[in-house]
């Protein structure tokens, strides 16, 4: 069996790794996933800082390209649609539609991931509760969730006519999200119903569901 095509460096309970996993999986692309524990510092090893310099996962080397690396979750998403999506399963060719997946992109970085995390640090991690942090990162996780309900109310997809890297981005925050960022008693299938049924949707598709299925087995060891 020959060696796979690349080494994805992520954590077993860090969302932002597993977004890769579904579209390499979606890609039928081989990987190995080395999962750097946090607990002993890895991800500041000298080692890992030659990969990526930021001291983050995820970070992923393509060995079918010279050791090609490339890190920041969505800027791998699109290093593997650009180079592998040849089809455009998960991609579009149009400049409008990039342009519009880029967007997403960007406000899932910026605008999901950055607060949703620290939604989390301050309900969950924080060493002592700091209510301002705890209602501040908690409101910004509703109005997140809100602005995507707000779109999908109108449109199947955030881009297009198929799921995209811009819908499967979002994906790992928000399972999080809906198990633990937002209000005490909040119904999301009520109060953002297009919302739901999207992440639903997506959770469902085999790759999804083939990445999460990895998660649950490693989140077990």
């Amino acid at each position: 069996m020959s060696a796979p095509q690349f080494t994805l460096y992520s954590h077993g309970q860090g969302p932002n790794g597993w977004k890769i996993v579904y579209v390499l999986k979606a890609l039928g692309l081989t990987y190995e996933t080395i999962y750097l524990k946090f607990d002993k510092a890895e991800q500041k090893d000298p080692a890992f800082l030659a990969i990526c310099p930021n001291g983050r996962i995820p970070a992923l080397v393509d060995h079918h390209d010279a050791d090609f690396t490339i890190w920041e979750s969505d800027a791998v998403l699109v290093y593997l649609v650009e180079k592998y999506d040849t089809k455009r399963t998960l991609s579009f060719a149009g400049a409008k539609e990039s342009a519009q997946v880029l967007q997403w992109l960007f406000f899932q970085s910026s605008g999901q991931g950055a607060y949703f995390g620290q939604a989390a640090h301050f309900r969950h991690f924080a060493p002592e509760r700091i209510p301002y942090g705890v209602e501040r990162y908690t409101k910004e996780v509703v109005r997140v969730c809100g602005v995507l309900d707000d779109v999908l109310a109108k449109q199947k997809f955030l881009v297009g006519d198929h799921v995209s890297i811009a819908d499967l981005s979002f994906v790992p925050w928000t399972n999080i999200a809906l198990f633990m960022l937002l209000p005490e008693g909040f119904n999301a299938e009520k109060e953002f119903p297009a919302f739901f049924a999207w992440n639903s949707a997506l959770n469902a598709l085999p790759y999804v569901a083939a990445g999460n299925a990895d998660k649950a087995e490693v989140m077990k060891a």
